[in-house]
């Protein structure tokens, strides 16, 4: 059987995008006309819910509902779990500061209450997904000690969702991390950018261990972040760092993974390229081709 490919990009609500996406740049409903374009979206707001000790943010039921109004039947929401059960202490203000335990880190309660928030998406919730930092000694003793804390995590939730993994330690990547995965059935989020290695050679190394999954989502966020807002002054709406070789190679990944039976979410960043609409024409273009 074939794997479905689904293309969209990471939050939407972009006024640069008029002429790519909106046909205006203000007082429009954003998602019901990025939903005419594309099929999946990756719903980034709600990852920001840790706000101090003591503070934590979830969606609003109204929000929820609108989120699923604006969108067709077919369409499918990515969407990252709060950070206020994925962080393992709290932000720091300044580095010198100390480091302060996060209470709610991997709640399985937390996690539920948040889960039962996104009840009204209904059939378009796709994998929900904990996106960790990248854990130091400090944070996180070891690989090990991570995979024991959060497997206890995951045997307490409910069925029924798909639950995706995404980490920023590229030495936790290796056949303990992708048999875990295996084994609690976690969808794998590839990281294209910041610190990781590039998703094709994570692909080439574990292909054995990737393809059996039902689902994978990547996710293109790019390298400099700063760097490319300096560059587009946040006006997201041209290419001006191109990734013509990595991203005709993750196509055929995508390509390959889809062939093996495989559904892919593939979530364009603007920081990649400079225009996640444009980088995923020319995505389709090398689809097409």
């Amino acid at each position: 059987m074939i794997g479905k490919l689904r293309v969209g990009t990471c939050s939407w609500r972009f006024p640069s995008w008029q002429g790519l996406v909106y046909p205006v740049a203000n007082g429009i409903n954003y998602l019901e006309h990025y939903a005419r374009r594309y099929d999946t979206v990756e719903v980034d707001r709600w990852f920001w819910s840790l706000f101090g000790e003591g503070s934590v943010g979830l969606p609003e039921p109204a929000d929820v509902g609108e989120y699923r109004r604006s969108v067709p039947d077919d369409f499918v929401f990515t969407v990252k779990a709060p950070n206020s059960v994925t962080l393992t202490h709290y932000y720091r203000k300044k580095r010198s500061d100390p480091l302060v335990e996060n209470p709610n880190f991997l709640s399985p309660s937390l996690f539920c209450t948040f889960l039962s928030r996104l009840s009204p998406l209904g059939d378009t919730l796709g994998p929900v997904m904990l996106q960790f930092e990248y854990l130091n000694r400090q944070k996180m003793a070891s690989q090990g000690r991570f995979l024991d804390v959060l497997s206890a995590f995951v045997e307490e939730l409910p069925r029924g969702y798909r639950l995706g993994l995404e980490i920023r330690n590229p030495k936790y990547l290796g056949e303990s991390l992708f048999e875990f995965m295996l084994r609690y059935q976690l969808v794998p989020v590839l990281l294209e950018g910041y610190w990781m290695p590039a998703v094709t050679d994570v692909y080439e190394d574990w292909r054995s261990l990737l393809c059996p999954h039902k689902e994978i989502v990547v996710r293109l966020l790019g390298r400099d972040r700063k760097g490319m807002e300096k560059q587009t002054g946040k006006q997201w709406n041209r290419i001006v760092a191109p990734e013509d070789e990595q991203l005709a190679a993750i196509v055929e990944m995508v390509e390959d993974l889809v062939a093996a039976g495989v559904d892919v979410y593939l979530n364009v960043n603007n920081h990649y390229e400079g225009s996640a609409p444009l980088t995923i024409e020319r995505i389709r273009g090398m689809l097409a081709g």
